[in-house]
């Protein structure tokens, strides 16, 4: 009887090597190959299933699963993987990250497990990013000023991300109190050689903002189309449930919408809910996603002002294209721990 031939050792990541080994600036490629992939139907990608148990039985927050399969197109080597994670916003307030768990990746060949890493850096990152490649394909070229509402967790990772994907000159940051876009504003400043600036309201920033990203836990709307600029380019990302809004409904009527995937939009994301159920707009109005503009299938933005907006509700496919770059790369260079399990 021929003997057992033993799985190789399980790669574990935490947070402080994950932000190491993937820079944000760097993710924004890794995503756009994996929307390309996306595109030609090189992915297998199931919506996401949430438990959300009922308040009856004590329970906070939610766990959602995120699972994927890239094939070896996309990733060199063909892998399953899935995101397990939790989203608590009540986090935010006790200096926690919101979402927490871990992203699981196994081989494609043998469903050996290949590596446990840290979820709440990895969605950091890969949604940062995901809104870098969302700027990059539908801002104007000559976008510089920024509005950042939001002051949590994931601003830090989508300053990064919108400073490289355009020549940022002033950033305006609206947050709950004007004391925490203060923080955060002297926080980052130094990292930066564009201004930063506490702004009194989230009109106030995004009123000659060229681009707009919202990274909030609202259910109601913190924009309005009027105070949005002709031809500037607006990312809606905090708003990942169906309770939850960022945008008014007249400003998802205004803007040329762009997905991360249509399916996922149309069965989750409350700013398209709220406004389909109003009669504004329907499914034919999401003109693309972002794979089809990636793989230019679609032109994205038709001219300089238009108000162009991207809708992020993140998917198991980026979760787990980011974990088997990093694999890639902590295996390249000795990062992270590895233990027999």
């Amino acid at each position: 009887m021929s003997a057992t031939v033993s799985s190789p050792p399980v790669l574990l990541l935490d947070a402080a090597q994950i932000a190491a080994l993937m820079p944000v600036a760097e993710a924004i490629p890794v995503m756009s190959d994996m929307f390309g992939a996306l595109a030609r139907e090189q992915i297998h990608l199931p919506l996401r299933q949430i438990v959300r148990p009922p308040e009856t039985l004590g329970a906070k927050g939610l766990l959602g699963m995120m699972p994927a399969f890239l094939s070896a197109t996309v990733s060199g080597t063909p892998v399953y993987g899935a995101k397990v994670g939790t989203f608590f916003p009540g986090n935010s307030a006790l200096g926690k990250d919101p979402h927490q768990g871990c992203v699981l990746l196994m081989s494609g060949e043998t469903g050996e497990l290949l590596a446990v890493m840290n979820a709440a850096e990895i969605t950091g990152i890969r949604t940062a990013a995901v809104t870098g490649l969302a700027t990059r394909l539908l801002a104007r070229h000559d976008a510089s000023r920024l509005a950042l509402i939001g002051a949590g967790h994931q601003a830090h990772w989508h300053l990064a991300a919108l400073a490289a994907a355009r020549p940022l000159r002033h950033v305006r940051v609206a947050s709950r109190s004007l004391a925490s876009a203060q923080t955060f504003v002297d926080k980052e400043q130094p990292n930066y050689g564009f201004r930063l600036e506490a702004a009194q309201s989230v009109e106030a920033a995004v009123r000659d903002a060229d681009i707009v990203v919202t990274v909030t836990n609202s259910t109601d709307p913190v924009l309005q189309a009027q105070w949005i600029a002709p031809g500037a380019h607006v990312n809606l990302v905090g708003s990942s449930t169906p309770r939850h809004r960022e945008a008014d409904t007249s400003l998802m009527a205004r803007a040329q919408l762009f997905v991360d995937r249509r399916e996922s939009t149309i069965n989750e994301s409350g700013d398209y809910l709220a406004a389909a159920a109003e009669g504004r707009i329907g499914p034919d109005d999401l003109l693309a996603e972002l794979g089809e503009l990636v793989i230019r299938t679609h032109a994205g933005r038709t001219d300089a002002e238009s108000v162009t907006l991207f809708k992020s509700l993140g998917m198991g496919a980026q979760d787990v294209a980011l974990a088997a770059a990093l694999y890639h790369r902590a295996q390249a260079g000795n990062v992270g721990v590895r233990a027999a399990i």
